[in-house]
């Protein structure tokens, strides 16, 4: 993990170019999924593991608008795995920080399902929380996540090495 607030760590310059960046808002976030899925695409995703990724991410921007202050920052890009990173400006989670259910949670009124969600579709997912806001990180392999080192900690995510469970952490 990475200490420091979320608006000093940078994408560009620790992880090479981005492929997407957009801001979105309720009225936004079709056109930021429909926009990713054809950057996804032309990185080689497709099929049920497009479908996975873009469900996860798509859960991670609702949670940004709904709970995050109503707007949020995607950026994707492509080291060993595509990598997509999500930013509100909300206040971050209360404490104490949330833990993600292993299990599938009951539905309730406002929701609750979609961090659950987005860790069980994407290959793994780091959620980093801090009074300036939460940003949750998801990769995905493009090819079999079987055929991954999770030692080889080159596909851009600090703190996982690929494909693992979802970490949650307080920005300090």
């Amino acid at each position: 993990m990475t200490d420091g607030p979320l608006h000093d760590q940078r994408t560009e310059p620790q992880h090479g170019p981005l492929l997407l960046q957009a801001d979105f808002d309720a009225e936004r976030v079709a056109d930021v999924r429909r926009t990713l899925t054809v950057c996804l695409l032309a990185a080689g995703l497709a099929g049920e593991r497009l479908d996975d990724f873009v469900t996860a991410v798509n859960e991670a921007m609702t949670n940004a608008v709904r709970h995050g202050g109503g707007s949020g920052e995607l950026r994707f890009w492509r080291r060993r795995h595509l990598v997509c990173e999500i930013r509100d400006h909300g206040r971050g989670f209360a404490e104490p920080l949330p833990t993600i259910p292993t299990r599938r949670p009951r539905p309730s009124a406002n929701g609750g399902m979609g961090l659950w969600l987005a860790q069980e579709l994407a290959d793994s997912m780091e959620v980093r929380s801090g009074a300036d806001g939460v940003r949750v990180r998801l990769t995905m392999a493009v090819t079999d996540p079987a055929e991954v080192s999770p030692a080889s900690g080159s596909d851009g995510v600090t703190g996982s090495g690929g494909p693992g469970p979802a970490q949650i952490d307080r920005a300090r």
